[in-house]
């Protein structure tokens, strides 16, 4: 299993699968040679520059995407129809991703030994 696909589909605050995938993530960059995040419906949030979760009481784990590079982790996608669905343009993310439309992504995650949904 060479090439994973870790799915964003949650919104980061309200449920732990942000987090956890984040740290799962960082738990096998060591042992795996190719992996890719998606972020998918609600996950889109995930990436949000202007979270301010001291307002909810919630360490803001967002933050740590961007070091994500320092693992050799380069490669993040996000799916066109679900920023248009929530009113979300590029300029407001913590990372560069690269946009597909949902057909695009679904082929590009074919090509993926395993995916892994958070």
């Amino acid at each position: 299993m060479n090439m994973v696909a870790f799915i964003f589909s949650h919104a980061p605050h309200g449920t732990s699968f942000g987090r956890e995938g984040l740290d799962a993530i960082f738990s096998v960059s060591s042992i795996l040679k190719k992996i890719s995040l998606f972020f998918i419906g609600d996950g889109v949030l995930q990436l949000m520059k202007s979270y301010q979760s001291e307002n909810i009481l919630a360490r803001n784990y967002t933050s740590s995407f961007p070091v994500l590079s320092f693992y050799n982790i380069k490669d993040f996608y996000c799916c066109k129809a679900s920023l248009i669905e929530r009113g979300l343009n590029n300029n407001d993310f913590i990372l560069k991703i690269n946009i597909l439309d949902s057909d695009i992504l679904r082929l590009k995650l074919d090509k993926y030994d395993a995916i892994i949904n958070f």
